[in-house]
């Protein structure tokens, strides 16, 4: 069974986005492992941070989210410079990415400044979503859902229509 991580900079705190996380992860326990893995995000202490302190809190969530990312995993990079898919796109990767023999897929979401280069380069997809902008934790609900989503077209299900 594939594994998928999603792994993230910061916590959700709201209830409606929680509720839409865990509903989709039971319902995609039928087809695959679901983590998510949530990582603190890095403080800056000025309201208006220059680009040498934004740049420093994106290599420090870089480095951490590195470390959550396995060496033979396949690697999404959700980022807004990102290839758009649609839903059938995203299923025919993800069956792909099994066929080829890989076992854990990390769709990688980073903190509000953005993804390192590191994360950029290791990864072997830059997925964007929308060239809408979209709250992280509105994003972390889209991506379970279109990964469940994913999941029903390549299984014939019923949810995709």
């Amino acid at each position: 069974m594939l594994r998928i991580n999603i792994i993230c900079i910061g916590k959700i705190k709201e209830k409606y986005f929680t509720d839409a996380i865990a509903e989709y992860t039971k319902r995609l326990s039928a087809f695959c492992k679901l983590s998510i893995i949530e990582l603190s995000e890095e403080r800056i202490k000025s309201n208006s941070p220059n680009s040498a302190q934004i740049e420093e809190v994106i290599l420090a969530e870089g480095k951490r989210i590195a470390q959550k990312i396995g060496a033979s995993d396949y690697v999404a990079a959700m980022c807004i410079e990102g290839k758009m898919l649609s839903s059938e796109e995203l299923a025919r990767t993800l069956d792909n990415v099994a066929v080829v023999g890989k076992s854990t897929v990390d769709f990688v979401i980073g903190g509000s400044y953005g993804l390192s280069d590191e994360i950029k380069k290791r990864a072997d997809l830059r997925l964007s979503m929308s060239k809408m902008t979209f709250p992280h934790q509105l994003a972390r609900v889209i991506l379970c859902e279109q990964i469940y989503r994913a999941f029903e077209i390549s299984t014939n299900g019923k949810y995709h229509k």
